[in-house]
């Protein structure tokens, strides 16, 4: 255990020392940035007013900081923050073999099983990172923007459309912020695993990237929607039912644990491909 926790440290501290590591949190900033100007466009904002009012409520309590926050979270948390998860996690392992690296540590009196561990617990903590400043920023340059109000929610996909006062309405979105992380894991799980693989850490990292765009291309096609609940994006946009009026807990419940098998299962073939590994050659 005193290993693994070492081990853990230092791939934490190599994770964050790479200045790559904070584009994601950059890119991120500045497109909170981007986003907030263009819905304050008049045409960007009668349209939302008109949606809001066709539901029978006023637009001036729920075209709130809190709605252009969370309207920032459904555009572009999936395919932005996949980006950059699946560049660090196809980067953790990849590089370290493609530099040399990882034979020095393998000189170490360490199990092989024990640095994809760490490399995989490194993973989950920037995915954890990475979604709380989206979440927090977002919710802090929408409240600074627009001030305090009511929540408007409307997700047609997944069959979401909701009202909340400004406290509830606080309290689901930062409720939201742990099921985004949890519901991410896999794209930096499944770049990890690609990057135990013989190829180079960009080939891991477009891979990874190119399966659940894929997946969710296919999950949007109408004529496919019978088998939308076998599709992982499905499970994954879950985290949108956080706002429902009552919780599907069960239904929450059910996805993460799916989720979580594969993200188990993938930790364990990346385990098992770097057991019978070769990195002499």
């Amino acid at each position: 255990m005193s290993a693994l926790l070492t081990l853990t440290r230092g791939e934490l501290f190599k994770l964050f020392a790479r200045k790559r590591t904070y584009l994601g949190f950059a890119a991120f900033l500045g497109l909170e940035i981007l986003l907030l100007w263009v819905l304050q466009l008049e045409p960007v904002r009668k349209n939302l007013e008109r949606t809001i009012e066709q539901a029978g409520y006023g637009a001036n309590d729920y075209l709130s900081g809190l709605t252009l926050a969370l309207l920032i979270l459904m555009w572009t948390t999936f395919l932005l923050g996949a980006l950059y998860l699946a560049l660090v996690g196809g980067d953790i392992f990849g590089k370290e073999v493609e530099d040399g690296t990882l034979r020095l540590i393998l000189c170490r009196p360490v199990e092989r099983y024990q640095i994809v561990l760490a490399k995989a617990i490194a993973c989950g903590v920037y995915t954890a990172a990475l979604i709380a400043f989206i979440s927090l920023s977002a919710l802090a340059t929408g409240l600074l923007r627009q001030g305090m109000g009511g929540l408007f929610v409307f997700a047609p996909l997944e069959g979401v459309f909701a009202l909340h006062d400004a406290g509830p309405g606080l309290a689901r979105y930062l409720l939201a912020i742990p099921l985004i992380g949890l519901s991410l894991l896999p794209v930096s799980c499944l770049a990890l695993f690609l990057s135990c693989l013989r190829i180079k850490p960009a080939a891991a990292t477009v891979l990874a990237l190119s399966f659940f765009f894929v997946d969710n291309i296919l999950r949007n096609i109408p004529y496919l929607e019978s088998l939308k609940p076998f599709f992982l994006t499905t499970r994954m946009s879950s985290w949108v039912q956080v706002f429902q009026y009552r919780i599907p807990w069960e239904l929450l419940m059910e996805n993460n644990l799916w989720l979580a098998g594969i993200n188990v299962t993938l930790i364990l073939a990346a385990i098992a491909i770097v057991e019978n590994r070769d990195f002499k050659s």
